[in-house]
């Protein structure tokens, strides 16, 4: 994570559904988490604006408010405004981190994802976002858009916030953590007549016409920037292939786009003294590893063995990471061999069905953990 502080660029505002530690299902929120202490580190001034989930610890993380009684424009004839509460938590790393607090849109729901008005929800973010920027909340040289939960931030600045004193001058930056989510049901679908160019006025985010729109399609647009998560994959995106259909669109605005590779916090990540690892070594002691195996191995309720071979995945449950291939491969190395196979992710329904399955035909060999990593105590 090592760089320069740009000289124009002193204040940024990172935007996205999550952040760790607060909440963070998918590696987006590990990214924000530590990103932003990372741009801290460089001499920026950092804040983060996420949702203020009620699944985050209130207790644990004690807030204050920022902003009481933020009214946050929908749009809409018979509604025009939601009351929403911003508070604010500092975590001793000098990034602030701002929620944006509403009882029907975010905390009142289980989850963070998976309903079918999402795409209100998430506008009601982006609005917000701005909204609060508006008022002076905290005032950025760059707004940090992170996934098509907040791609229509660079929507809402070029168009309704083009003329507004203070939002006028700020400049977006769109990152990419996953294409084949744009914030459309189902993209690979969608018939000419409920096509999205992705430049049409968005109107009242209680419509049934915001779950046919394109939000990714309109960050990539009006972004000033792009940026995926690493070289490689900002390339694949130009190709039909792994373009999601959004190829086209990327290769003609290719000169804004950028791969970065995401990095890694070396204070956390640092086996000599994570906290979390029941034993901690180091390059001169790493006979020591062992004692960690054992631990993971009978968490994950598998046979405490360490000379078994234990193969390990992390991450989300979905096709594109080839979590199929993986349920399939593994249960013929299972049959043929002696090793461990253990997971921790959520997704896909049908993907936790076969994991579970494979847990189920091996229940010494296979472990796994289906609801997040929030349940496994010991760290990979």
């Amino acid at each position: 994570m090592a760089g320069k502080k740009s000289p124009k660029v002193h204040k940024i505002l990172l935007v996205a559904t999550e952040a760790q530690p607060y909440v963070s299902v998918g590696g987006a929120g590990s990214v924000i988490g530590h990103l932003s202490g990372a741009l801290t580190g460089l001499g920026y001034e950092v804040a983060v604006f996420i949702p203020k989930f009620g699944l985050i610890d209130e207790q644990k993380y004690p807030m204050k408010m920022a902003m009481e009684g933020l009214a946050v424009p929908t749009d809409d004839a018979i509604n025009p405004e939601l009351v929403c509460n911003v508070k604010y938590y500092e975590n001793g790393s000098g990034v602030k981190f701002f929620f944006l607090e509403n009882q029907e849109y975010f905390e009142k729901r289980a989850n963070v994802y998976g309903y079918s008005d999402d795409p209100t929800r998430f506008l009601l973010l982006s609005r917000g976002a701005l909204e609060f920027v508006k008022r002076g909340g905290f005032v950025p040289d760059v707004i940090h858009c992170n996934d098509w939960h907040a791609a229509s931030i660079p929507f809402y600045l070029k168009t309704i916030y083009k003329n507004d004193p203070v939002l006028k001058n700020i400049s977006s930056l769109l990152t990419i953590h996953n294409l084949a989510y744009q914030g459309i049901f189902d993209h690979r679908h969608v018939s000419e007549m409920n096509y999205d160019d992705g430049k049409s006025v968005i109107g009242s985010i209680f419509s049934d016409r915001v779950t046919t729109l394109n939000y990714m399609r309109r960050g990539i647009i009006f972004a000033d920037a792009v940026n995926t998560v690493s070289r490689t994959y900002s390339k694949e995106i130009l190709t039909p292939e792994f373009g999601e259909g959004l190829d086209k669109l990327l290769s003609e605005l290719k000169g804004k786009l950028f791969g970065i590779v995401n990095g890694v916090d070396y204070d956390e990540f640092d086996p000599s003294t994570d906290k979390l690892l029941p034993k901690n070594f180091d390059a001169n002691s790493i006979e020591l590893r062992v004692e960690n195996k054992k631990a993971l191995q009978k968490e994950f309720d598998v046979t405490v063995d360490p000379e078994k071979m234990l193969f390990a995945f992390v991450g989300r449950l979905d096709f594109m990471k080839g979590v199929d291939l993986i349920t399939t491969v593994m249960h013929h190395v299972l049959k043929e061999y002696d090793v461990q196979f253990v997971e921790v992710g959520a997704g896909d329904w049908g993907l936790t069905e076969r994991l579970n399955n494979l847990k189920n035909e091996f229940p010494t060999q296979v472990g796994v953990r289906g609801s997040g990593l929030h349940t496994v105590s010991i760290p990979f």
